[in-house]
């Protein structure tokens, strides 16, 4: 996946990740013990101070790709590509 395209995807789910951490029901705090980091760094994330990673954005996508009603929001959010949707679900 070419860098521009990550980046895209980095700063749409970076500015979708309350939407989206919401319409699960789930705070920072939960969220960032699903995926292994601290609250301050979903914090810092949801609030520009500090760049989400690559690592962190699939963690998050696996979170919300398995949950049908934030899914079906991946799409017009433009964080779920079909590019990436083939790559994570191994049809690539």
């Amino acid at each position: 996946m070419e860098e521009h395209i990550k980046e895209v995807l980095l700063k749409n789910m970076t500015d979708n990740l309350p939407t989206l951490r919401t319409k699960l029901g789930i705070s920072q705090e939960r969220i960032a013990q699903m995926v292994g980091v601290s609250r301050s760094t979903i914090t810092s994330i949801e609030n520009h101070k500090r760049p989400m990673p690559w690592s962190l954005f699939l963690s998050l996508l696996m979170i919300f790709t398995s949950n049908e009603e934030t899914k079906k929001l991946l799409i017009p959010m433009e964080i779920l590509t079909d590019e990436l949707n083939d790559l994570v679900t191994n049809r690539v």
